[in-house]
This record gives C-alpha cells, structure tokens and sequence, in this order.
C-alpha cells in the first residue's frame, strides 16, 4: 500500500462522511419543517390520552421546545453515538426496534443479490456461446424483460404458482426457507437486469481481444474460456453497479418484505408511516444513508486494488485521484 493509495483512501472516508452528515442534517430539517408540527399532531390524538400539561412535559422532556439549530445538534450528537431516540409510539429505544428486524432484511437483500448475480452471470455466458440466433436475440433481451418487470408483481406471480398451486410454502410461515428463496428470486431478478447488461458489454469487449482469440484458436472450451480469461476482466465494472444497485435492494426489500408477509424493515416503515412515528422513520432513513455510502466507499477502495491500471499514483498534482497507467 503506498502513499498515494493511503491518501485516496483517506479522501474517500471522509468524503463518505460527509455525504452521511449532510444526509442525516437533510432528513432532519424536512422531518422539523413539515407543516402542521406533526410530532404535536401524533401528541394531541385523542387515541393517545395525553393531557396539555403531559403534552408539554414530553415536548420539554424531548427538547422539542428548543430552537431548530440546537436540536439540530443534539440529536446529530446522539446519532454519531448510536442513539436513534424513543419511538413515539411503543417508548421503546429505536435502535432496539430496528435490530429485532434488521437481521431478516439483511438475508432478504443478501440472497436477493446473490440471485441476482446468478441470474446475470448465466444471462451472460448465454450471450457468448449460445447460438447466434438464440443468444443474440432472446437471451440478450431478458435483462430488459426482468427490468420491466416489477418486484411485488415477480412476487405475487411466485406466490400464486409456487405457494398456493404447488404448496413448496406456506404463505402463513414466510420465513420459512423456501419463502426467502422465492422472496429473493422476485427481488433479484429485476436487480440483475443492470448487472448483467454491464457484464454482457464488457464481455463483447473482452471476447474480441487478442488473448480470447487466441485462446479460442488453442481449443480450449467454453466454460474454460469464459471462467478463467472472460469473467474476471469483464466483471469489474460490475463493482461498481453492485454498489449503486444496494439502493434498489434494500428498497425492493420492503416492498417484497409487505407482498411476502415478512417481518423486517419494510414492516417496521409500514407501521411507523400509519402512526406517524417519526423518530423511527428518520433513523431508517438516515440508516439507509449510511447503509448506501458505505458499500459505494468500499467500492470505491476496492476497484484500485483489483484493476493495476486504476491504482492512484503519485503524480505533481493530485496524488490521490486514480489514473490508468502503472502505478507508482
């Protein structure tokens, strides 16, 4: 690791830093500017039975009644500790509220990537060594397909088919393992439209360099081909759009978490939406922030590492922006 790597990684943390500060400072003003005080709204509900003089002690007690700035501030210093507040309505911690969810999500998004990258990988390698009419027709016009397709229609299409026709699962036990399965297929699928149109391009590119052409002129198969020359030079822009894909995933997530009946962040949301309990709604949002920066800082540190031709270099100027050349 040199130093002008050291640097451009340094660059980056901080930048991601930052990015996370301004989302959390956005989420923030427009959750404290919305019109008709909404927090004092969710107080004053007759359901609630709070009392003025109780409504004022709470406002107190949340410093609600400060100026917007402090506020500001305050809550900014308990987020970068990991306090998220109270939820306003269970009185419970929200950062224990969002862990007893949090796990089924990550599993939900984590095999919805997987399926996707399954998906696209096969899409591709279909596109190389099928035959012409085939691979160069049909199978090149499935990523557009699953992108047309959304996720809660993949969703109720499987469970129809897959649940009620066939029985492989029981809507009522959507935790089960073949509900994650099918769940992660409809959410997968539409997230590997976008991996495998990069990769089939970068696959069109590398098939037509000197060393494929020579490989192929040696004999040497297909799978061979594709697994040991093709993919991995071809896969790395995919880097890149696995980490702009992580926004899709985890909004596709709550949607496929509502149509599967799941218990995770999506229905947390869908509750604190219909009671209008903000503090829970403003960490998720703020959580998704940090969840999106972080894979696209990781990315970012990790695509120099495994393109040479990308690694920063010292140079006069910038010592920390990526070049292609030989790296210092």
């Amino acid at each position: 690791m040199n130093i002008a790597y050291l640097t451009y990684a340094l660059k980056r943390v901080a930048q991601a830093g930052a990015v996370i500060l301004l989302a959390y400072v956005f989420t923030f003003i427009v959750v404290s500017i919305l019109p008709g005080d909404p927090i004092t709204n969710v107080l004053r509900d007759p359901q609630n039975g709070f009392s003025e003089e109780e409504i004022a002690q709470i406002i107190a007690a949340q410093g609600l009644d400060q100026p917007v700035a402090i506020q500001l501030w305050t809550a900014l210093s308990h987020f970068l500790l990991g306090d998220l507040g109270l939820s306003m309505r269970s009185s419970r911690p929200v950062a224990t509220l969002i862990a007893e969810v949090l796990p089924s999500t990550l599993i939900l998004a984590t095999s919805g990537l997987a399926v996707a990258l399954v998906i696209a990988t096969t899409v591709a390698y279909g596109t190389q060594f099928l035959p012409k009419r085939l691979g160069q027709g049909l199978v090149r016009a499935l990523p557009s397909l699953s992108l047309s397709l959304p996720n809660f229609v993949i969703g109720l299409v499987l469970i129809h088919i897959f649940g009620f026709k066939l029985g492989l699962f029981r809507v009522i036990d959507p935790d089960s393992g073949w509900a994650t399965f099918f769940a992660a297929i409809a959410l997968g699928i539409p997230v590997s439209a976008q991996i495998a149109e990069v990769l089939i391009a970068n696959l069109d590119r590398e098939s037509r360099q000197d060393y494929a052409v020579l490989a192929r002129s040696r004999g040497l198969g297909p799978f061979r081909l594709f697994t040991k020359h093709l993919l991995k030079p071809a896969s790395l822009p995919v880097v890149t759009v696995i980490a702009l894909t992580i926004g899709e995933l985890l909004g596709g997530s709550l949607i496929t978490e509502t149509v599967f009946g799941r218990t995770g962040i999506g229905s947390l949301v869908q509750r604190s939406v219909s009671s209008q309990d903000l503090p829970v709604l403003q960490a998720v949002v703020s959580l998704a922030a940090v969840v999106f920066v972080l894979v696209n800082l990781i990315a970012d540190l990790i695509y120099p590492l495994l393109d040479p031709r990308l690694k920063p270099v010292q140079t006069g100027g910038d010592h920390s922006k990526p070049q292609k050349g030989i790296a210092a």
